[in-house]
C-alpha cells in the first residue's frame, strides 16, 4: 500500500511538473512599438504590469521614433512582428491608409474615450493627448533678464542667435508642427508651404545651432547653455524638470498644435484576441490614471484621476492650453510629406 501511494504521489508530481511547464510554455508575448525614454519606462514600470500578471502575458515593448515603428511596421506588412503600436497622430494617419491597423472591437474602455481621440472609424485611439508649443532654457532667460517666450517668431528673435535648436521637420513630428505654424504666419496654410519655404532660411534658420532628428539631445544642450529655446511638448518639459533639468513650457499667443500619441493594433497579427485586450486595458481609467501620475502622460480617457494635487494642476494646465490648440489638415499633410521631407532636407537642413 505503501509502495502504490508512492507511486502515485510520484505520479501526481510528475503530473505537477508537466502542468506547471505546460503553463510556462504557454505564457505569450506581445510586441508594443512605441517612442522610447518617458513613454517607454513609463508603461513598462507602471502600466504593462498589471495586464501581464491578469493575462499570463509579457509585453515588450519595440522602441522607436514613430516615422522608425512606422518603417518597421511597413516593412513586415506582410508578417507583423509587432502587435500593438503607438504613432503620433499623423504618422497613425499614413499608417491607417497603408492598411496596418484592424478596428478596435466595440468595449467599455472604448465607449469612454473622448470623440476627439477616437480616429476615423476607430482605426486608432488616442491614448496621450498633448500640443507642441515652445520650451526655454530657464536658467539661461533668468541669467539674461529675458522674458518668456509668447509667439512661435521668437524663433526669430535676433538674440538667439546660435541658440535655436529645431527638430527636423522632415523626421520629427515637433519640427514639422513648429515649421507649419510658422507657415501660417507667414500667409499659407498646409495647402501652400511656400511662404514657409521661402523665408524660414531668413528668418528662424538664421538663429539655428543644430537640427536634430529627435528631441533626445535637448536635455544635454540646455545642461551645457547650448540650447535657449525649441519646440517641445508640456509632458516633455515635465519630464526634463523632474531630472532636474531647468527648462519651462511656454503656449504661443497663435497657438500650440495638438498632438496626439494614438495605438492602433496591427492587422494579420499573431495574437488578436490578446492584442485587442491590451489595446482596450489601455484606454481604461485604470491604466491612464497610472500613466498620467508615472509619466505626465495625459489622459484621453475623461474618468482617469491625477493621483497628486502636481498632476492636478498638470491636468488643469494642459486643458487651458487647448482651448487655443490649432489642428492642422493631416490628409493634405501626408500626401505632400515626402515631397516636404526632401525640399526640407535639400534646401534648408544642409
Amino acid at each position: 500500500m505503501t509502495h502504490l501511494r508512492t507511486i502515485l504521489c510520484s505520479g501526481a508530481a510528475g503530473l505537477a511538473l508537466l502542468s506547471a511547464g505546460t503553463a510556462s510554455a504557454q505564457t505569450k508575448t506581445l510586441y508594443v512599438g512605441m517612442n522610447g525614454g518617458n513613454f517607454e519606462r513609463t508603461f513598462t514600470q507602471d502600466v504593462f504590469p498589471d495586464f501581464e500578471k491578469a493575462n499570463d502575458v509579457k509585453v515588450v515593448v519595440v522602441p522607436g521614433t514613430s516615422s522608425d515603428i512606422l518603417a518597421k511596421a511597413t516593412a513586415a506588412k506582410d508578417n507583423p512582428q509587432m502587435h500593438v503600436i503607438f504613432l503620433d497622430d499623423g504618422v497613425m494617419n499614413r499608417a491607417i491608409t497603408a492598411g496596418l491597423c484592424e478596428k478596435f472591437k466595440e468595449s467599455p474602455e472604448l465607449g469612454e474615450i473622448d470623440k476627439s481621440a477616437r480616429m476615423k472609424d476607430d482605426m486608432a485611439v488616442g491614448v496621450d493627448m498633448g500640443m507642441t508649443g515652445l520650451a526655454y532654457n530657464k536658467k539661461m532667460f533668468d541669467e539674461e533678464g529675458w522674458a518668456s517666450p509668447t509667439s512661435w517668431m521668437d524663433l526669430a528673435d535676433p538674440k538667439f542667435q546660435d541658440k535655436v535648436v529645431f527638430q527636423s521637420a522632415s523626421a520629427s513630428t515637433y519640427g514639422l508642427h513648429a515649421f507649419l505654424m510658422f507657415n501660417r504666419i507667414q500667409g499659407g496654410d498646409e495647402s501652400n508651404v511656400e511662404p514657409g519655404f521661402t523665408k524660414f532660411g531668413e528668418t528662424i534658420g538664421q538663429n539655428v545651432l543644430e537640427f536634430i532628428p529627435n528631441s533626445a539631445k535637448i536635455s544635454e544642450m540646455v545642461q551645457t547653455g547650448e540650447a535657449a529655446i525649441f519646440p517641445l511638448t508640456p509632458t516633455a518639459v515635465s519630464t526634463l524638470q523632474e531630472k532636474g533639468i531647468p527648462v519651462e513650457y511656454a503656449q504661443p499667443k497663435e497657438g500650440s498644435v495638438v498632438l496626439m500619441v494614438t495605438q492602433c493594433i496591427i492587422a494579420n497579427n499573431s495574437e488578436p484576441e490578446l492584442s485587442q485586450k491590451l489595446a482596450a486595458y489601455l484606454l481604461s481609467a485604470d491604466a491612464q490614471s497610472k500613466a498620467l501620475t508615472a509619466g505626465n502622460i495625459v489622459p484621453s480617457n475623461p474618468n482617469a484621476k491625477a493621483a497628486t494635487p502636481e498632476a492636478e494642476a498638470k491636468l488643469a494646465a494642459f486643458h487651458d492650453y487647448m482651448k487655443t490648440a490649432v489642428t492642422l489638415d493631416w490628409d493634405v499633410i501626408n500626401t505632400n510629406r515626402s515631397e516636404w521631407n526632401a525640399r526640407w532636407n535639400r534646401t534648408i537642413e544642409r
